[in-house]
């Protein structure tokens, strides 16, 4: 549904009451320096468009493309310090409190224990994504974090990958989300928490029978789903047959138990009982006999194929310019990455230099998510988050939970996926009430039990003082870049709810 620039404004004007009028904008900023920032990172915080002014913008995109060169600001990294479960891998996460015996029920009280820390685990996988997402300023990094997970998405709803969706972003997304694709492929492959999301832990060879004597079969979801969402794309050229293949060749990949041994810090494991070892036929190449091997050589198979090339292309290209992006760009991407054997950094850097990417007409073109709009609005007012919450509940409420897309193909990053009037609705009310310095950002509780307390319910999180968002600062924030006719209507409505309009706007809502 198509939803009209001035359908902004009056609803917001209608939710907050309008009066008389104040001063005319100050000179916009050039359109490039925002469009830059915009599409590099979540958006600017204050000073971040006098500084890409002043430094210009192929040093910015240099810097963003080498996050490691920015070094993050101390405040952030005490604030990540402080949760404890960030740096766990999948089997400490699994193994801890764990006293049964093999076979051994659970009683009530250790399974409230277990749930208990569940629920810690992932709510400090929350926090650090949205900590570092609205105050780390390798920002590229952050975007990239956030579109490869969405790539390669892990359900946290879906049993034990509650515990392990943070470990998964930790170790297998963020090392690798600027580096070669083949080795981010085999990271997510490796991992726990995708092995048990598309259930290729279950993935047996058909000969092979259980303890029980059961012969299960071959599990194809993760073979399906790595072709067609990872890495081919639906129409990548594969048929059934290569499915049923690369099934076989993943069969035997799992995730290690307490009494399994591995070397694999993140909980891999291959079990030799499970696998088949014939020659298989995978793509039109023969994999001969082998055991984790074959697994290994259908992930370079499919790391360098064409048509994996272009479907990351597409999506890369989708990401940052426009919902429909030139073929000329997605053929110069794909070259690019054949080029550079999956260099995903070269390809980023190509496609920020090319022609489609500078053409105006994908300026401020891209309707932001859910996501990108409530970590850009939190980044505009320039607020020091200490509470995460306010934007964790906004996410839920618009349909794009962190960790929570059921589905592997991942959230759309389209706007017919997230423009309407009912989220318009909640984003309008989200930008009065950060505007008007009601949401809690800055606040948190003094201490464990009263954290428990406001996670549960069983206590209200007390705000601190309301401090107004500054219209002008905002705008200054901005670039200056609003319409004429959104100035229009913040100048003949009262100073109260400039800084609501501003966050509230049509030019805000896009990127």
């Amino acid at each position: 549904m198509t939803v009209k620039p001035k359908f902004w404004v009056l609803l917001l004007l209608i939710l907050l009451g309008s009066i008389p009028r104040s001063d005319a904008a100050s000179t916009p900023v050039d359109p490039k320096v925002l469009h830059i920032i915009n599409r590099l990172s979540f958006g600017p915080r204050p000073g971040d468009v006098q500084r890409v002014e002043s430094i210009g913008v192929e040093r910015y995109i240099q810097e963003q493309l080498s996050p490691e060169s920015i070094p993050e600001p101390q405040s952030l990294t005490n604030q990540l310090k402080q949760l404890n479960t960030l740096d766990l891998n999948a089997v400490e996460l699994s193994e801890h409190g764990t006293t049964n015996l093999p076979g051994q029920k659970p009683t009530p009280l250790e399974r409230k224990a277990a749930n208990k820390w569940a629920k810690q685990v992932l709510d400090e996988a929350v926090q650090a994504r949205l900590l570092k997402a609205t105050s780390s300023p390798q920002q590229l990094q952050e975007v990239m974090v956030d579109f490869w997970y969405n790539h390669f998405n892990v359900d946290a709803a879906k049993g034990r990958d509650r515990l392990w969706v943070g470990a998964y972003e930790q170790q297998a997304i963020r090392p690798y989300a600027l580096g070669r694709f083949r080795d981010l492929l085999g990271a997510t492959a490796h991992h726990p928490a995708m092995q048990y999301y598309l259930d290729n832990f279950q993935n047996r060879a058909d000969n092979h029978p259980d303890a029980q004597g059961n012969i299960r079969g071959l599990n194809e979801n993760y073979a399906r789903e790595l072709m067609e969402l990872h890495t081919l794309g639906v129409d990548g050229g594969y048929t059934q047959q290569d499915v049923i293949a690369l099934a076989r060749i993943l069969s035997g990949w799992g995730f290690s138990r307490p009494s399994q041994q591995t070397d694999n810090t993140f909980g891999f494991y291959f079990n030799p009982k499970r696998h088949d070892f014939s020659d298989k036929v995978f793509l039109g190449h023969t994999i001969k006999s082998g055991g984790e091997s074959q697994g290994e050589e259908a992930l370079d198979i499919l790391a360098h194929s064409p048509a994996t090339a272009r479907h990351i292309s597409y999506q890369i290209a989708q990401y940052f310019v426009s919902d429909l992006p030139p073929t000329t760009l997605v053929n110069n991407l794909t070259h690019r990455y054949l080029a550079t054997d999956g260099n995903i950094r070269e390809v980023l850097n190509t496609l920020f230099h090319s022609r489609e990417f500078w053409d105006a007409k994908n300026f401020n073109a891209k309707f932001k998510t859910p996501y990108q709009y409530a970590i850009s609005a939190v980044r505009a007012t320039g607020v020091e988050v200490e509470n995460t919450r306010p934007i964790s509940n906004l996410l839920q409420q618009l349909g794009m939970p962190l960790y929570g897309c059921q589905t592997p193909d991942g959230y759309k990053n389209t706007a017919d996926m997230w423009l309407n009037p009912d989220a318009m609705n909640r984003r309008l009310s989200f930008a009065a009430a950060i505007a008007n310095g009601n949401l809690p950002l800055s606040t948190i509780p003094t201490n464990i039990e009263q954290r428990e307390q406001i996670v549960t319910g069983q206590r209200p999180l007390q705000k601190s003082p309301s401090i107004p968002v500054d219209a002008w600062q905002l705008t200054n924030t901005l670039g200056n870049s609003l319409s004429m006719k959104t100035q229009n209507a913040i100048a003949s409505s009262s100073p109260q709810i400039h800084s609501a309009l501003i966050l509230g706007s049509p030019e805000f809502m896009h990127r």
